[in-house]
């Protein structure tokens, strides 16, 4: 019954979402439009204090802004809304990539096909599933399990892949822009290489650091303490 009871509600909410053509609604989630700077992002998320996440500074700057579904009065969640975050990644200040995790307790019962079926009707058909691992441009802070394709849905610029977690039946949809996601994976994979070749020059600095510190911190205990001392 739980699981007929939210697909009903996911089938009515994608039954009652404006009309947009095929592109449009490959773009956007939730009035995110891929392609977005970051001003327009924040303000759209209507989020006080909006915390960015800096992933990496160089050769791109990669960032990420975590979004929630807003609460209620009583601090709950909307008892219709399946969605439990939606993570947004930024290609130097532009939207690329949007994650949204659905809560496992508000999607209990359904099954692939429900969750295919669902998006279907709001997508379209589906161009490909594939069940193979599904990987993240900017890797998300998962619990180690996998993400699984279920499905896809794309066009010439935007792909939108719907997963659930290897571990249980937690779903979840990644939606970006194909030119922007290969930018974005070269620039991840070439910040990691100029990581671990400085990593070296950064621990002498950090070394450095700590101990011009501890340095500092004894020179200071020491003219306190050697005028107060007597054997």
């Amino acid at each position: 019954m739980i699981g007929i009871r939210f697909l009903t509600i996911l089938l009515v909410c994608a039954a009652l979402a404006p009309p947009l053509t095929h592109a449009q609604g490959l773009s956007s989630y939730r009035g995110f439009q891929l392609g977005m700077d970051l001003p327009a992002v924040m303000q759209q998320a209507e989020m006080k204090t909006p915390e960015v996440k800096l992933i990496h500074q160089r050769p791109a700057v990669i960032q990420e802004l975590e979004w929630r579904p807003p609460y209620t009065l009583g601090g709950s969640l909307p008892d219709t809304d399946p969605v439990r975050e939606v993570i947004l990644s930024f290609y130097n200040g532009g939207l690329f990539q949007i994650v949204v995790n659905y809560d496992r307790y508000r999607t209990e019962g359904l099954t692939d096909e429900d969750v295919i079926e669902a998006t279907s009707a709001k997508y379209g058909p589906a161009t490909r599933a594939a069940g193979k691992p599904l990987s993240f441009a900017v890797p998300q802070p998962y619990d180690g399990a996998e993400r699984v394709l279920l499905a896809r849905w794309e066009d010439a610029q935007c792909s939108l892949n719907l997963f659930r977690s290897s571990y249980g039946p937690t779903f979840g949809m990644v939606i970006f822009s194909k030119r922007l996601d290969v930018a974005a994976r070269a620039a991840v994979l070439e910040a990691i290489r100029l990581d671990e070749q400085s990593a070296p020059e950064r621990e002498v600095a950090r070394q450095k650091k700590q101990d011009d510190e501890v340095r500092t911190a004894q020179e200071k205990a020491r003219l306190v303490n050697k005028p107060a001392f007597r054997p």
